[in-house]
């Protein structure tokens, strides 16, 4: 045992003294792969002492496969070996080989090792390479470590004799499309994995991995012996592999473990050891986090191995086509500038750009013109990776060019992938410069999950798809707008502009406004079609900003959103707009109760205007006589619902949907009727949303100055999420409250949770205990690196009767009820809840009344206390 204690202290000295060179402040990479190699090679000093102390014979064999099999070794990464057995022995069967076995792995831990370990005889190899695509790729690089030098030897002729190179570039491949998938097709992720996500070292991995398969070497210079690469692309795949190597290294040094995200909480770390600082204005105020240096150059490392790796594939494919003895010369000529090749497009000559600067955009609108084609070949995305250059502010400026981009916005097919493959390729961004400011920018306001170019171009992807007959099933609505639309360039415009003054300090929309305004000029656009595009742009967060902050019962309200839009054409736009950018934000932040906000302001507002001026009195007429339509498809006593509707007034009315209405004059016309008008019993009843998510719950109660609290804490210790409320006081004094509420539950067990609710929630208002204590709310890890200065606004409506009350900061559980408590205890009465989730951060408004509000110490009393709790957590 005091030998294991000296072989661990000795692995560990010598370990933190190999990576302090890791830990030196500053960006030099060119030692990277020499310190993980130094890494590898005092592992495999260890391995073979542990080897020789645990005895075993000289017929067996230790080798490294994996990542460790390729000679390098990160910080905190596992070690990975396989014990080679002869065909004929196994652990059971020969004597004392399990205790040995046992003993070698343990004292591979007692030394400080994270072992990976297999144990196989060669046979048992060649069948788990038959069936596992994964121990094929971590075996092709394997290494003797120590033992048996023969039988290591018979087992690599083995493996290369059952290689089919063929067949394991379509399985890495295809295992590649799914990692991505998996991380959304995109390297631009606000916390990527520095080896997994697409531009990340296993991309490039995917590549020595089948090249050596195919018999073309394993190095970086052994491709371009081959012809695979330019000594150009092997310097640009070496400087971007040293970063993204020192990154993950210093990743595993900060965590103190295996960690290969750039999560928020190690991201400030991991750029000041690269030497980057915030900087600030000269007033003070934070102008660039070290954070966003770093992510950076990542970003743009990420974006040049993607770009390096379709070049190397493709190259490699065509060169495993042509031993399987394919013809390759085989293509369509589709001008004298480009042919189809193979389902690419492909240019006449490498210098094709250097002559002819203008087929740059070409190759672009050709790729969505050229039905089949599905991709650019290697030879284009090598000759478009050389002409970067090329593109500066004569090509930008060349009116040839400027045509051709407004024919690419225009094309009827296409838009999607042509847009993605010009950033891909650094089309976009060179071309359309103000577009390049926002490559790899990233977003810290909670509720984006991509750098701001990213979320464009899902923005663009969502627009694009309202026009497309396959996906109308996801949003009807919009697509039924979209048939009706002339010109989709035009939103396909504003979504590419909408966001493209992110970053620079001050209002982005403005910005951006005056940005397409320019474009529009400089691609001299139709008067109309510009001032649209412009509108769109300033204009984009207008509607979501109504439509979940705003009481869109109060007929002022969507007749000042009415002025402000203009007309049906502005409108339409804007909505589609909408909620193709809420959409692109994140997974998390749409939800069916959003979009049906949006619906309601859009056909609000057409109306008013179509020339209907708002009318309350005509509008509530019409929702009765919309919710007694609903309510003759059940057997409801004739006028049943007259004893309720006489106890409520025009703002209840105004504020449901006939749906609602009808609803509630089911469940509570004869509750109501049973003592001449005044109800007996509280009621409790939910039912699934009719928008389509989560549960809708109606309470019908005696009013008590907590009320609102009093459910609210309910929800809270039951874990529902409250994404509205609606408060209503009848002429009789009962509360009559409708919440649409949330849950991770929902909806494979909606049954059980509606009668939870129902019961749960009538026994909390019938037991007139205390409130309980909030649950303790924790921070994420995002909102404690990217912390939200919380605001609370208290301010009269402008018909001076109630109170909005604006609530922003940073979301955690209990919020809501902290905050209902607050109000509950000054005697505050809610009348509207808008609660806005924008991932991780929340912006609820509240209709509020009461004697308190009248008296300035009281107002301040409670503004205090309420940033109080938003600041505490």
């Amino acid at each position: 045992m005091n030998d294991i204690a000296a072989l661990r202290d000795a692995y560990r000295r010598d370990k933190a003294a190999v990576l302090h060179s890791l830990t030196t402040t500053g960006a030099n990479t060119r030692g990277v792969q020499r310190t993980l190699r130094q890494h590898a090679a005092l592992v495999d000093d260890l391995l073979i002492a542990l080897w020789r102390k645990a005895g075993f014979g000289a017929d067996l064999c230790l080798a490294a496969v994996g990542g460790f099999g390729r000679g390098e070794l990160f910080p905190a990464s596992d070690v990975d070996v396989l014990v080679l057995l002869p065909d004929g022995q196994s652990p059971e069967s020969t004597p004392g080989l399990q205790a040995k076995l046992e003993a070698f792995i343990g004292s591979c831990w007692d030394t400080g090792l994270e072992i990976g370990s297999s144990v196989r005889t060669l046979s048992e190899c060649l069948s788990e390479l038959a069936k596992d695509i994964t121990v094929q790729t971590s075996m092709l690089e394997a290494r003797r470590i120590t033992g048996n030098q023969r039988l290591f030897g018979q087992f690599q002729k083995m493996y290369q004799e059952a290689m089919d190179p063929q067949a394991f570039f379509v399985a890495k491949t295809l295992e590649m499309r799914q990692r991505h998938t998996k991380f959304e097709d995109t390297p631009y992720a606000l916390e990527p994995n520095c080896k997994e996500s697409p531009g990340g070292l296993r991309d490039l991995q995917v590549i020595l991995w089948v090249a050596r398969a195919a018999g073309l070497g394993h190095s970086w210079d052994a491709l371009v012996r081959k012809g695979m690469a330019t000594r150009l692309e092997a310097r640009q795949i070496k400087r971007n592999e040293a970063l993204l190597s020192l990154i993950r290294a210093r990743l595993h040094l900060q965590a103190k473990r295996r960690e290969d995200r750039l999560v928020f909480d190690l991201q400030t770390g991991v750029a000041e050891s690269f030497g980057y600082h915030a900087e600030t204005t000269p007033e003070g105020r934070l102008a660039m986090r070290a954070s966003e240096k770093l992510m950076r150059e990542y970003y743009w490392a990420a974006k040049a191995v993607t770009q390096l790796n379709q070049i190397l594939l493709l190259n490699i494919e065509d060169h495993l086509r042509s031993e399987r003895g394919e013809d390759l010369s085989s293509f369509r000529a589709l001008n004298e500038r480009f042919f189809e090749k193979g389902g690419l497009i492909e240019v006449a000559s490498d210098d094709l750009y250097e002559k002819h600067p203008h087929a740059i955009l070409e190759t672009f609108l050709m790729y969505q013109a050229t039905q089949g084609v599905k991709g650019l070949s290697a030879r284009t995305l090598r000759a478009l990776y050389n002409a970067r250059g090329l593109m500066n502010s004569r090509f930008r400026a060349d009116p040839v060019n400027r045509q051709t981009f407004l024919q690419i916005l225009q094309q009827p097919d296409g838009i999607t992938h042509a847009m993605r493959l010009m950033n891909q390729t650094s089309v976009l961004g060179r071309y359309l410069w103000v577009f390049r400011r926002i490559v790899g920018q990233m977003q810290h306001d909670l509720f984006h999950a991509y750098t701001v170019d990213q979320h464009i171009l899902m923005v663009l992807r969502n627009v694009r798809r309202f026009f497309m007959a396959e996906h109308a099933h996801e949003y009807p609505f919009c697509s039924q707008l979209a048939v009706g639309w002339d010109k989709p360039w035009i939103l396909y415009t504003a979504a590419l502009f909408h966001d493209i003054a992110k970053g620079r300090g001050g209002d982005h929309s403005q910005l951006g406004r005056a940005e397409v305004r320019t474009f529009a000029r400089q691609h001299r656009l139709a008067k109309e079609d510009a001032q649209l595009i412009e509108f769109l742009v300033g204009e984009h967060l207008t509607m979501s900003h109504v439509a979940q902050k705003e009481d869109l019962s109060d007929p002022e309200v969507i007749t000042r959103f009415a002025q402000r839009v203009g007309n049906e054409r502005n409108l339409t736009a804007l909505y589609l707009l909408t909620v193709a950018d809420i959409r692109g934000t994140s997974p998390k932040v749409w939800n069916a109760w959003k979009g049906k906000l949006l619906e309601d302001l859009y056909r609000f507002t057409l109306r008013v205007l179509g020339g209907r001026a708002p009318d309350a009195n005509a509008e509530v007429e019409a929702r009765k006589r919309e919710a007694l339509v609903k309510l003759a498809l059940y057997a409801q006593p004739h006028e049943g619902q007259k004893a309720l509707w006489d106890i409520l007034d025009v703002s209840y009315f105004m504020r449901h949907d006939a749906n609602d209405i009808a609803w509630h004059a089911r469940q509570l016309s004869r509750v109501v009727a049973q003592v001449g008008g005044v109800p007996a019993k509280t009621t409790v009843r939910a039912r699934l949303s009719p928008v389509g998510e989560g549960l809708q719950v109606l309470v019908f109660t005696p009013d008590q100055p907590d009320l609102f609290a009093r459910i609210c804490g309910h929800f809270d210790q039951a874990g529902f999420s409250i994404l509205d409320a609606k408060v209503h006081t009848t002429r009789t004094g009962w509360a009559l409250d409708t919440f649409q509420i949330v849950t991770t539950l929902l909806p494979e067990h909606y049954r059980e949770l509606i009668t939870m609710v129902e019961s749960g929630l009538l026994q909390t208002i019938e037991t007139q205990s205390p409130l309980p204590a909030p649950t303790k709310g924790r921070l994420s890890r995002r909102v404690k690196s990217f912390p939200i200065t919380p605001r609370v606004t208290l301010k009269p409506d402008d018909k001076a009767q109630n109170w909005l009350l604006s609530v922003s900061s940073s979301d955690r559980i209990g919020l809501l009820y902290n905050i209902a408590r607050i109000l509950a205890k000054h005697g505050i009465s809610l009348q509207l809840a808008k609660i806005s989730t924008l991932g991780e951060r929340v912006e609820d408004t509240f209709l509020i009344s009461g004697a308190a509000l009248q008296q300035n110490k009281a107002q301040i009393d409670i503004e205090t206390e309420l940033l109080a709790v938003l600041q505490a957590g």
